[in-house]
């Protein structure tokens, strides 16, 4: 072996060293190129698709469902039913303005949360009219729960603490660290009393991985005190961030008929796995929607702990 004046044995040898580690690296990208790109993660919701008369819509794969993060695009892998418990905290108005919906109340609520019960879904009653009262804690016995749903009667000059009892429910869901969370709130059109603001109830309610679904009774007020603004924009941008509904009964005799449309909607949800890149960035907005024209489609993301290995 000759060797230039300027080179040595050394220099020679790093020099075919680079050189077969960079061929070696160029073969495992061409038999693998995943490697030298982000892999995928999994993620996951939950989705209700219901037709356009309101019932859930069975029997749909991947190719049904269209999620989006930031409105880009991503992968559908799986579509299996959702069939983890729930943690249902329901928040009843008990102020004075309930006074003439609380008999309505107390006859809707016990076909709901049997129906919930059924599933091995644990449902909790909290009144909102004073102060939020827990009347029943998490459980799955019915009867434990008719025994709260008994002692409902509205509240002599007091208003409705909904927020207050978000804040708190959410509070609860981190403690119990609650795998599949869900809110319902069933609230009149009397004053709101709470004195968070709305983003103080947002955050921690988008936080927790809830789905948030508001029921209110009656006429739209015109109460145009802060608290009310607040709890307006919670009752408007909470379901629609978390995957929930709003519906808004002109009377309370329609509530149970709404209810068990709803506990029929939660027990027949979807739990639907996408892909997408790792980024150390979460997505600020993730969507979902049928692709089949005439459903319609909602999702709340299933938190990164909540996930299946």
């Amino acid at each position: 072996m000759t060797l230039s004046e300027s080179e040595t044995y050394t220099h020679l040898m790093i020099n075919r060293g680079v050189l077969l580690a960079a061929l070696s690296l160029a073969a495992c990208a061409l038999a693998r190129p995943d490697t030298l790109v982000a892999q995928a993660i999994q993620r996951a919701m939950y989705v209700s698709v219901l037709n356009e008369a309101g019932a859930p819509v069975p029997d749909l794969g991947p190719s049904d469902f269209v999620i989006r993060e930031d409105n880009i695009a991503r992968e559908v892998l799986n579509v299996g039913p959702a069939d983890e418990p729930m943690q249902i905290a329901v928040l009843v108005d008990t102020s004075q303005a309930a006074r003439d919906d609380i008999a309505h109340m107390r006859t809707a609520l016990p076909p709901f949360v049997a129906a919930l019960t059924a599933g091995r879904s644990q449902v909790a009653l909290i009144a909102i009219g004073e102060r939020p009262t827990v009347f029943a804690d998490y459980t799955t016995n019915p009867a434990n729960l008719k025994k709260g749903i008994d002692r409902l009667w509205s509240i002599r000059d007091t208003g409705a603490y909904l927020l207050d009892g978000i804040i708190e429910v959410c509070q609860g869901f981190k403690k119990r660290e609650a795998g599949r969370p869900v809110i319902v709130s069933i609230t009149t059109e009397g004053p709101e009393l709470s004195n968070a603001h709305h983003d103080q109830v947002l955050e921690p309610l988008r936080a927790s991985g809830a789905a948030f679904h508001a029921i209110t009774l009656g006429r739209p007020s015109g109460n145009m005190s802060d608290e009310m603004r607040n709890r307006n924009m919670v009752l408007d941008q909470g379901p629609k961030t978390t995957g929930g509904r709003r519906d808004d009964l002109l009377t309370s005799m329609a509530l149970g008929g709404k209810l068990l449309e709803l506990a029929v909607e939660l027990t027949h949800q979807y739990r639907v796995t996408y892909a997408r890149p790792q980024s150390l960035i979460p997505p600020e907005r993730v969507t979902v929607a049928a692709a089949k024209p005439g459903l319609t489609a909602r999702g709340t993301v299933i938190k990164e702990q909540q996930g299946r290995p």
